[in-house]
């Protein structure tokens, strides 16, 4: 079986790289690049060397060989790339927000509904976490019989001397909930079920970062849907101490258990990230995922190849952006208020 080909267009956001070696790791082929001026251009061309970098970002989109176009582009921008790879008849994956507005989510809905093309988005709080993985399959397995509520945190590092001008731009990052909390919402959705959901109430605030007054280094989501609920916070208030980017928790709530992950780090002092903690009708155990498979890129391949929805189905992925996204125009209608 020939393997699926594909090439990236827009290299503002270090996850392109991840995204890459998911494709990759899976046995898709890497064409090329554009993404001239790009911060990670230069890193991107040295880590991937037999991909060809291209001028103009048509050459890649005119390709008939190409199937899947993605994209970590400055978040504004990976809308309008979408759409255009979309409507010449390519896949896309996109680095997470996909939107950051509803009016793009809107077009990248019609355009999807339009041109019956694979839109994904690779939360890698989910699909590259095999914690979070291993999480899923103990959920679908009833080890915690039925869920009734999460609580996800994503604290993250603001490494602020490093960030782009952008990033500190509420027009092109999008706002904290539709970026960060984004993750958080598509778990819930992935841990509940719950094919309809709502906000219930948001919040964001600029804290500590008066310098930079578009940014938002705070922010709260409830949620609701499938009878069950779930809280969201995040912030950009990680310590310098912790030996990692941010300590990404998830708490899974059930009617006969529950799970408690600890993404990245273990304060207990256990080694590494992908810490799992069961708590049912036996006791209480860690479980080691550092060594749980992580399927999703394999799945996209096939997906594309079969016309299938196993990585991820359409529908949770543009409800995880309307949540997010909504999440956030609530919170900043209140703050205006």
């Amino acid at each position: 079986m020939r393997p699926v080909r594909f090439a990236a267009i827009g290299l503002a956001h270090n996850h392109i790289f991840g995204q890459t070696r998911c494709l990759l790791d899976a046995g898709a082929e890497l064409v090329g690049f554009h993404g001239a001026g790009d911060e990670f251009a230069r890193d991107y061309a040295e880590a991937f060397p037999r991909a060809e970098p291209v001028s103009e970002a048509e050459r890649l989109l005119d390709d008939p060989s190409i199937e899947l176009i993605v994209s970590a582009a400055v978040s504004s921008e990976r809308t309008p790339i979408a759409v255009e790879a979309m409507r010449r008849g390519k896949d896309v994956m996109l680095d997470k927000p996909g939107a950051v507005s509803l009016e793009q989510l809107d077009l990248l809905r019609r355009t999807q509904a339009d041109t019956g093309r694979i839109l994904s988005i690779l939360y890698s709080e989910h699909f590259e976490n095999r914690a979070t993985v291993k999480a899923g399959e103990l959920v679908a397995a009833g080890a915690i019989g039925r869920v009734v509520a999460t609580a996800g945190f994503g604290p993250h590092r603001l490494r602020k001397a490093s960030r782009p001008d952008w990033f500190f731009e509420r027009a092109r990052y999008g706002g904290i909930l539709a970026d960060i909390a984004s993750h958080q919402c598509e778990q819930f959705l992935f841990f509940t079920g719950a094919e309809t959901a709502s906000v219930v109430a948001a919040t964001v605030a600029n804290r500590a970062n008066p310098d930079t007054p578009e940014l938002q280094d705070t922010g709260d989501v409830i949620l609701s849907g499938g009878g069950t609920t779930g809280f969201v916070h995040v912030d950009w208030f990680t310590p310098d101490g912790l030996p990692t980017w941010g300590d990404g928790r998830l708490f899974v709530t059930g009617t006969h258990g529950s799970i408690e992950l600890r993404k990245y780090v273990d304060p207990a002092g256990r080694p590494g990230g992908d810490h799992l903690f069961l708590t049912d009708r036996d006791g209480v155990r860690h479980i080691d995922c550092s060594d749980v498979a992580l399927p999703y890129g394999r799945q996209l391949l096939a997906d594309i190849r079969a016309r299938t929805e196993t990585a991820m189905p359409q529908a949770r992925c543009f409800l995880a952006m309307e949540l997010a996204l909504t999440a956030q125009k609530l919170a900043e209608d209140a703050s205006d208020a």
